[in-house]
């Protein structure tokens, strides 16, 4: 994968790369450990597969919701698409916020609608589940991060790097 921004794109090769004798093709995006990261860095193609991920168990999950309790719904929700956002979402630090906007649906109404009446406000139900949005669960979690870090309870390659 060659990365560029966007204006130094056309200088990039478009022709395969000879390595050995193996003929590499470059690509648009790599994945790497679950995390999508693309040419220019924007980490725009991570976002789009996280978002459409979570909403396809969202569909899934919507024929079996009226047999469970809200407690369980709760669980669910929580065990298969926080778990996705919450996933190396450290990597999704400092990006602008309109970028993770695109996220914020996977935690809004369409995601606990059938917790709450439609027109019911959302906010008591984030806070009575103990979900933070968006960017205060990137914040939180590089916050443990570099507290683990400076304390030796992070692995030593982590520490290493602090």
């Amino acid at each position: 994968m060659w990365c560029a921004p966007p204006r130094r794109r056309h200088q990039l090769l478009d022709e395969p790369l000879l390595v050995g004798t193996l003929s590499v093709a470059s690509v648009n995006f790599v994945r790497d450990l679950g995390v999508y990261l693309d040419t220019d860095m924007s980490m725009d193609t991570h976002i789009s597969k996280l978002v459409s991920s979570c909403f396809g168990i969202l569909r899934q999950n919507r024929c079996i919701r009226r047999s469970l309790t809200r407690s369980s719904l709760s669980t669910v929700i929580t065990a298969f698409i926080l778990s996705k956002v919450d996933y190396c979402n450290v990597a999704l630090s400092g990006l602008p916020k309109c970028d993770i906007d695109r996220l914020s649906p996977l935690l809004m109404p369409q995601l606990v609608l059938h917790l709450i009446r439609a027109d019911d406000h959302v906010t008591p139900l984030l806070n009575d589940l103990h979900w933070l949005h968006v960017p205060e669960r990137i914040t939180y979690k590089l916050c443990v991060l570099v507290y683990n870090c400076l304390h030796g309870m992070a692995p030593q390659y982590l520490q290493d790097v602090i």
